[in-house]
């Protein structure tokens, strides 16, 4: 609910007012109902508060415990407060009025290093040890609020956003030359594998799921926890499973409810979000408040190039939500007038570093643009659920039932799948024995889609080693990460840190700007632990993919939605259709990257020229999945933030 940054002269040096107000003075483009510091000879911790839960109202942050010697800064909610109540022996008459940031510094002062596992939510602390002369802080174990800091021999400094680190005096704006390789090289979504880095050289961030210790001796990042669970859970139905689902779910939903502003949630036609509208609807209802959903639209002039089976607009499935569950005021937007390309410069701002998504940029912008024109204090949404509540792929799973020669259950299973979904049953049996047995592709290959290109060029891959880099983690010539099968992508995407910086990056800082907090139940980590738990044909039974939140949602969801296997949303297909009024502008800007010296030390030039000849072709709407599109903008993106420089 804040920023937060602060300063450790690790030579003892006091640390002046001038350089303090420096490091608050980048924050206060800011929205902040309060602007606290606390400083004590040479460390300096300060918050630029934003009150969005009913404890932090008039929070005394940064805070300091005379008797613990503690003091910290957070930019916090925690989830599972009444967990913490019990453990740490907060009285009673207490517990309602106590901040989020004292329960962390409690929990502190009992678990020392160890206290991140034992907190639920979104977080990223600083605390000052005074008895140990220094700071311990972590990042919550998916990264939704960002860290990141500066070191040197004489100082460490720490602040939720990079600019006003990079306003300190004694920090240079140097461009890191290994991130961008990186980010050039990977043609996926994902923007870098190393997850401490940054785009600029000194600045690192603490990865998701991290803690940091820093004293006199050493600067020490530790790992303290993932989201991924291998236990496995052994209940005796399905309905105790969907009951099991039901509970925890309902938990994350209502933990996230906590504001003393309106509540709002992103909806689109589909299952995650319908279900994180639907369980929290439920409680709204209970306590006479209503819940504000946000949803997007293609501009009214689109015309629909998509395959029969997507739907760009998804309003009809929307309204249908909408009208099942009480209590709902709902909002939909077009955003007359936005663009991927207009806003590039403002997205550069507000991530402070590239980004991929410029599909989306516009409308996923907007959306908090609106939320905070409604005073909502929380936005929810279901961004996670494709990988907790409604995982299970159809085909993934017939292929566990082919290798394990289940035959007779796996015909039954495409039986009714092709009842549901439509086309012959045996029409699939050769993409699933495919699936379960990649040796096949390597034997009778199929023609191969087309990736990305890689917009980096050759020689300056060569000269930062990214390419060596890349292929002892598995990164193959054409950038994509190396995946066996989508189990095994499952698995790395709670394994690992790299997948949840960029996107959970944007969230952050959006919700920083606008004063509110985006915030995902799908991702709270008892449901993905849970979800992780649960035997595989929870997913997928009787001919139903998604099958544990279709079972889930009965009573919550109307049917048409609940059960719909045969149409997906799909966003962001409008982009070069809203582009239309400007593309002479925006080619006139590919031309001058395209012969620019500093862009093509970084840039691959011949990718750049066949790339140009498509688009030189006009702003032709069906052309919006197209990858030479894809790769002007992305390297447009980057041309942009060079020049920063």
């Amino acid at each position: 609910m804040s920023a937060i940054a602060g300063l450790f002269h690790l030579n003892h040096e006091p640390v002046t007012v001038d350089i303090s107000n420096v490091l608050m003075g980048g924050l206060r483009k800011y929205p902040a109902n309060d602007i606290q510091t606390w400083t004590k000879s040479n460390v300096f911790l300060g918050c630029h508060a934003q009150w969005i839960t009913p404890e932090s109202v008039n929070e005394i942050l940064p805070f300091y415990d005379s008797e613990r010697q503690l003091s910290i800064t957070a930019d916090a909610i925690i989830d599972n407060r009444e967990d913490l109540f019990k453990c740490l022996n907060i009285r009673k008459e207490m517990r309602a009025a106590m901040p989020d940031s004292q329960l962390i510094l409690l929990a502190y002062h009992k678990w020392g290093e160890n206290c991140p596992n034992h907190l639920i939510g979104d977080f990223a602390f600083m605390i000052w040890d005074e008895k140990k002369q220094s700071l311990f802080g972590a990042r919550d174990i998916s990264g939704y609020r960002t860290l990141y800091y500066f070191k040197s021999q004489k100082t460490y400094a720490f602040c939720t956003t990079i600019e006003p680190l990079l306003s300190l005096p004694f920090v240079k704006k140097r461009l890191n030359e290994q991130w961008l390789a990186e980010y050039l090289v990977l043609t996926g979504m994902i923007d870098t594998l190393d997850a401490y880095m940054t785009p600029y050289e000194d600045i690192f961030q603490i990865p998701p799921g991290h803690s940091i210790n820093v004293s006199y001796k050493e600067i020490k990042l530790s790992r303290y926890a993932s989201l991924y669970h291998d236990e496995r859970l052994k209940l005796r139905s399905n309905e105790e499973y969907v009951e099991a689902f039901q509970e925890v779910f309902q938990k994350a939903v209502d933990a996230r409810l906590r504001t003393t502003r309106n509540i709002g949630s992103q909806l689109s036609g589909g299952l995650d979000s319908g279900a994180v509208v639907g369980f929290a609807g439920k409680s709204l209802i209970e306590q006479g408040k209503k819940l504000h959903t946000i949803s997007y639209h293609p501009s009214s002039d689109f015309v629909d190039f998509t395959y029969k089976r997507l739907m760009p607009d998804e309003r009809p499935f929307i309204k249908k939500t909408v009208e099942y569950i009480p209590g709902i005021v709902d909002y939909y937007y077009d955003f007359k007038g936005k663009d991927s390309y207009s806003e590039i410069d403002d997205m550069l701002n507000v991530m402070e570093m590239p980004y991929k998504f410029f599909e989306n940029s516009f409308w996923l912008k907007g959306m908090f643009e609106k939320a905070e024109e409604l005073n909502l204090g929380i936005l929810l949404n279901g961004d996670r659920g494709n990988w907790t509540i409604s995982w299970g792929m159809a085909e993934e799973y017939y292929a566990i039932l082919l290798k394990k020669l289940k035959w007779i259950r796996l015909f039954q299973e495409l039986n009714q799948y092709s009842q549901k979904v439509g086309g012959p049953r045996l029409r699939r049996l050769p993409l699933i024995a495919r699936i379960g047995f990649p040796v096949i592709n390597q034997l009778f290959p199929q023609e191969e889609t087309f990736k990305m290109p890689m917009l980096i060029n050759s020689e300056f891959g060569e000269s930062t080693g990214v390419y060596n880099r890349l292929r002892q983690r598995g990164i193959g010539e054409d950038g994509w990460v190396s995946i066996d099968n989508i189990h095994q992508e499952r698995r790395d995407l709670f394994q690992k840190m790299h997948p949840w910086n960029s996107g959970n990056t944007l969230t952050s800082k959006l919700s920083l700007r606008h004063g509110l907090w985006k915030r995902d139940p799908t991702n709270d980590i008892r449901v993905a632990r849970f979800c992780m738990s649960l035997p595989e044909d929870q997913f997928v039974q009787n001919g139903i993919d998604r099958a544990l939140i279709r079972r889930g949602t009965v009573g919550i969801l109307p049917d048409e939605v609940r059960l719909n296997q045969r149409i997906r949303g799909i966003q962001g297909a409008d982009w070069i259709h809203r582009m239309k009024p400007i593309w002479n502008e925006y080619i006139d800007e590919l031309k001058r990257m395209k012969n620019d010296k500093m862009a093509l030390e970084f840039l691959n030039k011949s990718v750049l020229k066949k790339a140009m000849e498509v688009v030189e072709e006009g702003p032709i709407t069906e052309k919006a999945m197209d990858p030479s599109h894809k790769t002007l903008m992305r390297s447009l993106i980057v041309y942009r933030f060079l020049k920063k420089f």
